[in-house]
């Protein structure tokens, strides 16, 4: 029987880089979008290249109703599900808490935690072994930021991805004895447009002096730490936060 990755925010950045990178490595890919059909059609193209099957389905991961009939499509589709990626995620422009407003907090922990717990909810409910499922994987995409807290740039969405670094850890031990291993990615700087929708390009840039590796990571460099984390290479993984970055 075939299994399925998904992956959230599955058709740009590191999502597309981790659905690339899950298709050489054997599994079928559900990729998640919210908006840009274009990007996850073609994406989807470039899978079945790879002799995978691709199924692109756009939802909104902060709406419960749009993600339970996510995982039901993916269940029509046939095969199980083996791993989930929590790549979506959102950014908002740089500013002073002071300068925010309650609707941009709100979008932001409802897009970054409450789309990963209501996508972990689903996961578990079909990989558990307690419910007749057969196992999985699950990766939540965090940020370094979690642990510097952004000052002065983005404190709320250093918030968002605390909140998923302590989730993981919980959620690794809550489910792990039903065969779930569940892990963190916690990348660095790296070349993605997430800095030029926050108005920050530049000053990412200016980081890069502060990187012991003095260079930006790649999209693909995060896919590879994703892909080892959902293999049976990283077998005794289990409430793990990786950083991916660069030494920073």
């Amino acid at each position: 029987m075939s299994a399925w990755v998904l992956i959230t925010g599955g058709s740009r950045g590191i999502g597309a880089a981790t659905a690339l990178r899950c298709a050489e490595a054997g599994w079928d890919v559900a990729i998640n979008y919210a908006q840009d059909s274009g990007a996850a059609q073609a994406l989807a193209a470039r899978l079945h290249g790879l002799g995978r099957r691709a199924l692109p389905i756009q939802a909104d991961v902060a709406d419960p109703a749009q993600v339970g009939a996510m995982f039901e499509k993916l269940d029509a589709a046939g095969g199980r599900l083996a791993g989930l990626v929590n790549s979506a995620g959102i950014v908002a422009p740089a500013a002073r808490l002071e300068a925010m407003t309650p609707e941009r907090w709100r979008r932001l922990f409802d897009v970054n935690v409450m789309g990963t717990l209501l996508c972990c909810q689903q996961a578990a409910r079909r990989m558990s072994t307690a419910r007749g499922g057969a196992g999985g994987a699950i990766v939540n995409l965090s940020s370094r930021a979690a642990e510097f807290g952004s000052a002065g740039i983005y404190v709320d969405y250093a918030a968002t991805k605390g909140a998923v670094d302590t989730l993981t850890k919980g959620l690794g031990r809550e489910l792990i004895g039903e065969g779930i291993r569940v892990n963190g990615v916690r990348p660095g700087i790296i070349e993605t447009d997430i800095h030029a929708t926050s108005g920050m390009l530049e000053r990412a840039q200016a980081q890069v002096k502060d990187i012991p590796m003095q260079r930006m990571g790649r999209a693909e460099e995060i896919a590879e730490a994703i892909v080892w984390l959902l293999s049976d290479a990283s077998s005794y993984t289990v409430g793990t936060l990786l950083d991916v970055a660069g030494g920073r």
